[in-house]
Order: C-alpha cells, then sequence, then structure tokens
C-alpha cells in the first residue's frame, strides 16, 4: 500500500485503532449525548426569553423550571464530554502503543542496509516525536470529528425546525468555508512533511554529535559542530514558522465568513420578528444553533496544524514499516547444529552499491576448528566477509556454505547462534554488569558469570565498582573506560561458550599488558573451535593456523605467519612497518 497520500494513512491508522471497538462505540455514544445536551440548551433559552414580555411581565416561576432543566442538560453534557475526552486518550495511546511495538518488530526485522543507511538520531525521532505528533493529532481529531458530525446535524435539525429560510443561509456559507479552509490547508501540508524530516535530521545530527564528544573537543571542532547545527536549527525554525503560520490560516478565515453569515441571519431574523414569522425567544436559539453550526468547521480548522503534523509523521512512521524485511527462513531451512562445521566460501561476490564492486570470485574452505586471521588495509573487505557468513547481508552470487548447507537454507537463529562475535563497537545496555555478561544466557549463575569474568580478566575491575557484579550501567555503558566495556563483552561471548567465534578486533582497546593476558584467555577459547579473527594489530594473530592476507576483496596471499614473512609480499611489509626498529 502506498503510504504517501494522507488519506491512506489515515486509513491505515484505522485499521490500527481497530481493536478499540468497544472504547469507540462508548465514544461515539458519549459524543450523542454530550452534542444532545448541548443542542437542547440553546431551545430552552429561547423559552426562557419568551417568558420575558417586559416590565412586569416576567414568568419567574416557568424561567425558574426551565433554568433548572438547563442546569440538568448542561450538568449531563459536561459530565458525557469528559467522558468523551478519557475514552479518546485511551484509544489515542492504546493505538499508538501498537503502532510503536510495530515500528519496533519491523527495525529488528529489517536488513543491516537500512540502518546502515539511517541515521540513528532520525529513527529515534520517528520512534518519540513522530509518534507524539500522531497520538496529539488523533486525540484531537477523533473528538473533533466526533462531536462536529452529530452537532452539525443537530444544530441544523432545530435550525428548521424555526426557520427554513435562515437554515438555507446558514448551508450556503458551510461550502464556502469548506473550500476556504481546503485552499490553505492543501499548501500547508508540503511544509508539515518537511518539517518533520527536518526534525529528524536535527535528530540525527544532534545524537552523533552528542555521541562522539570526545573527539570534537579533541579535534577543537566545537565552532564548526555549533554553525552546524545552528544552520540546521535555522532550517527547521523557518519551515516551522512557515508551516504553523500557513496552517493558522485556516480558523481565522472561516470565523470571517461564519461571521459574515451570522449578521445576515441576524437581519433575516429581526425583519422575521418584525412580521410575526418567529419570537424574539426563536431568533435567540436560532443565532445560537447558528454558531453551534459553524462550531465544528472552526475547531477542524482550529486542529488541522495537529493533524497535519499527524499525517506528515504517519507518512514517516510507514515509510519504515513498509519496508522489506530480511528474506524470510526458506520454507525448507534446516537447524544447524552446535557443533563444529567446514565453512565453504564459493566463488562469492558481493557490494554495497550497484556501481561499486567490493568482493569478486572470493572462495575459501575453513575446516572444522581451524583458526583464520583475515588481515589487511581498511577497506579491504575483510568485516564484509563477516557480515556475510553471519547473513547481515545476502551474497550477490556464489554461495557460503556451513556443515555442508547453503546458509540460506539454513534458519538464522540457528547459524547466529553457532557464532560468538565480539566487535570494535562495544554494545552494553541499561542493566547490570551480571546482566550485560549474561546476555547471550540469561539463566547463567552468578557463579558461571565470574568464571566468565575472570577468564576475561573482568573480574578484578567488576570488583573494584561500588556494587560489585550488580553495579548499573548507564545505557550506553558510559560509566566504564572502552577497555572495561570490551573486557565485558569478551567475558559475554566466553559465557554464551559458542562452537565458532568472529573476533572483529576484539582487543583494539585494551592495553598490551592486558592483551597479552586476554590472547591467553582467547587461545584457550578458541581451542578445537573455528575461528575468525581479523585484527590490525598483528602480534594478536601469530598464533593463527591460516592468515589471509586480502586486498580490493580479493585474497592475494595466505599461509601461516612465518609463511607469509617469508614471502616478502604485503602481509611481510605490513607486519614490518608495525614492529620495525
Amino acid at each position: 500500500m502506498n503510504s504517501s497520500t494522507s488519506w491512506d494513512v489515515w486509513k491505515r491508522l484505522v485499521v490500527y485503532a481497530e481493536n478499540n471497538r468497544r472504547l469507540a462505540w462508548g465514544s461515539v455514544a458519549a459524543a450523542l449525548i454530550s452534542v444532545a445536551a448541548s443542542v437542547a440548551g440553546p431551545l430552552l433559552i429561547g423559552r426562557a426569553i419568551d417568558r420575558m414580555l417586559g416590565p412586569g411581565s416576567v414568568d419567574f416561576r416557568s424561567i425558574g423550571g426551565i433554568l433548572l432543566a438547563l442546569a440538568v442538560v448542561y450538568a449531563i453534557g459536561s459530565f458525557f464530554a469528559w467522558l468523551l475526552t478519557y475514552l479518546t486518550n485511551k484509544i489515542s495511546y492504546q493505538t499508538v502503543n501498537r503502532m510503536r511495538d510495530d515500528l519496533f518488530d519491523r527495525l529488528n526485522r529489517l536488513p543491516l542496509r537500512f540502518h546502515d543507511n539511517t541515521p540513528h538520531g532520525d529513527t529515534i525521532s520517528r520512534f518519540v516525536n513522530d509518534m507524539d505528533a500522531v497520538s496529539d493529532g488523533m486525540l484531537q481529531g477523533f473528538s473533533t470529528f466526533l462531536t462536529g458530525i452529530f452537532t452539525i446535524l443537530g444544530a441544523i435539525g432545530f435550525m428548521l425546525y424555526i426557520s427554513p429560510l435562515m437554515t438555507l443561509v446558514v448551508l450556503v456559507s458551510a461550502p464556502v468555508s469548506y473550500y476556504v479552509a481546503r485552499f490553505i490547508t492543501t499548501r500547508s501540508q508540503k511544509l508539515f512533511r518537511e518539517q518533520a524530516k527536518f526534525l529528524g535530521s536535527l535528530n540525527g545530527y544532534a545524537e552523533e554529535i552528542i555521541g562522539g564528544q570526545r573527539i570534537v573537543q579533541a579535534f577543537h571542532y566545537e565552532v564548526h559542530t555549533r554553525g552546524e547545527f545552528e544552520r540546521r536549527n535555522e532550517e527547521l525554525k523557518q519551515v516551522g514558522i512557515k508551516s504553523q503560520f500557513y496552517g493558522s490560516l485556516a480558523n481565522p478565515t472561516t470565523r470571517i465568513v461564519n461571521n459574515f453569515t451570522f449578521s445576515i441571519v441576524a437581519v433575516i431574523g429581526s425583519l422575521d420578528i418584525i412580521y410575526g414569522g418567529i419570537s424574539v425567544g426563536d431568533l435567540s436559539s436560532f443565532l445560537i444553533y447558528s454558531n453551534l453550526f459553524a462550531k465544528p468547521f472552526n475547531e477542524v480548522t482550529g486542529v488541522l496544524t495537529q493533524i497535519q503534523a499527524a499525517t506528515a509523521s504517519l507518512q514517516r512512521i510507514f515509510a519504515v514499516l513498509d519496508q522489506e524485511p530480511e528474506i524470510p527462513d526458506a520454507p525448507d531451512a534446516r537447524v544447524l547444529p552446535a557443533v563444529q562445521s567446514t565453512i565453504v566460501f564459493d566463488r562469492v561476490s558481493f557490494r554495497y552499491t550497484p556501481d561499486r564492486p567490493l568482493i569478486s570470485d572470493f572462495s575459501l574452505e575453513v575446516p572444522p576448528g581451524t583458526r583464520v586471521a583475515i588481515v589487511g588495509q581498511t577497506g579491504a573487505g575483510k568485516t564484509t566477509l563477516v557480515n556475510l557468513l553471519m547473513r547481515f547481508y545476502d551474497v550477490d552470487s556464489g554461495s557460503i556454505r556451513v556443515d555442508g548447507t547453503d546458509i540460506r537454507h539454513l534458519t538464522r537463529d540457528s547459524l547466529r547462534n553457532s557464532f560468538g562475535m565480539v566487535l570494535q563497537d562495544t554494545w552494553l545496555f541499561g542493566g547490570s554488569i551480571r546482566d550485560n555478561i549474561a546476555y547471550g544466557k540469561p539463566d547463567a549463575t552468578l557463579e558461571e558469570v565470574k568464571a566468565a569474568a575472570k577468564a576475561a580478566h573482568a573480574h578484578g575491575f567488576i570488583m573494584r565498582l561500588p556494587e560489585g557484579y550488580d553495579t548499573l550501567l548507564s545505557a550506553s555503558g558510559d560509566n566504564l573506560s572502552q577497555g572495561q566495556k570490551q573486557l565485558l563483552t569478551i567475558a559475554r561471548v566466553m559465557l554464551a561458550d559458542p562452537p565458532m567465534l568472529i573476533l572483529d578486533e576484539a582487543t583494539s582497546s585494551i592495553d598490551t599488558r592486558t592483551e597479552q593476558r586476554i590472547q591467553q584467555a582467547f587461545l584457550k577459547l578458541m581451542e578445537g573451535r573455528t575461528s575468525f579473527v581479523i585484527a590490525h594489530r598483528l602480534s594478536t594473530i601469530r598464533e593463527s593456523d591460516l592468515i589471509l592476507f586480502m586486498r580490493d576483496g580479493n585474497i592475494v596471499e595466505k599461509g601461516t605467519h612465518e609463511e607469509l614473512l617469508a614471502l616478502k609480499g604485503g602481509y611481510a611489509a605490513l607486519y614490518n612497518s608495525q614492529f620495525a626498529v
């Protein structure tokens, strides 16, 4: 379904709200009773006015009864107006809650390509700002729509009862108000889409700079980043002012039309009173009804700004929900057993963008238990091999086989559970240190967690923290050093104890002394396991069974450390550049 048009996104929103049918019917009933009370009031007011014929000719007893009835009617109307607000609030928040769940689920199922190409701040903006805009627009729009329809119908009925001629004048003004509002809103909708886009861009930039404050300050880039932020903020301000200005024109312009209509009705009604057609009370009631009739049009134009912002936000949300998820597992996909397996890259070709080939006709066979090191210059395709092996991306041609089966015919869960990964970029979540280490094995005992931490040489610094293993970490682990965070991710893999390992610059943020101790732990962990080690610090891969030296997506040299040094090729040059005196 195309989510680019306004009607489509609102129809899709109604689908999300379908689970709230009982609440919706309750809202309809509350709106109906509330409006019935509001349209009954003017008729009673007119009857009261007609009981005031002049000085000394006021029927106070009848007026008292009418005022009592009026108080009861308005009390009932106020209660059901409150109930309508409560129910529409509940519908709005429950609907947005389901949308947010679906958005999160879709993000978890989108291919890595989407996350690599979309700023994280923009994604967060869709979760927070856009969802809030949808909630506000839905809340205002739903209640205004319900009460508006019933108010218009009720007001028309009572106006026809009082004076068909004056009713015709009021009805003629309605299309004028509608087309005036439509003319304005169609021109302001584009500005609201731009406003949502600029807001997402600003959030993305702010998230990027806040996350990289150490680098920003280290390179004295504060002035430049402030200038760039001010530029983007100014763009948002300008488009925000324009969208709010054009959106706010709708309400006063429709009020001008309504006030003009009100004046004509007052003149016609006065003449009708003179000729005995209606009473003063009838004219008073009619004028109130004409006001009630115009009120929904004024309210709709008044909340159009929120509805337009919600529409733009819905388009951004559905743009993500409409993204194609990861290719699902094949119906006949088998579960990869948690055992050592032969891994074969068979004439694999891959490119991130169509015009830039990265890996071409790549072939490699890795027997079970082999420790493979992959080295090369930045951009040689080292990490890409890991992305392909884990099926974060699918190959363009050729195949990768594990245990004799093309990985496209294995379930993703079983494939990825067979590998333990320690990456250069550490990831920790808000929670205790124990929970972070046990991420891959939630049912692990405290003794198992401690054993893994000791093997990773993390136990010492953990015990020096105020609460030990129960110490709470911030969402990104900012209360730990980079090296400490990486030790925790290493302990996490050691606890999970997977049959195969992927270490991508796993010791890049650890000091040399700790690195030497970690290497001993890794050697123990890698015993009998198929392991892929990506490293720039070649001191960490000398014990590997096979070293691949890559350039431009191809293996140009392979062998043991001693064999590659003897070749005196690219690997030897890279090694000597790190250890030359």
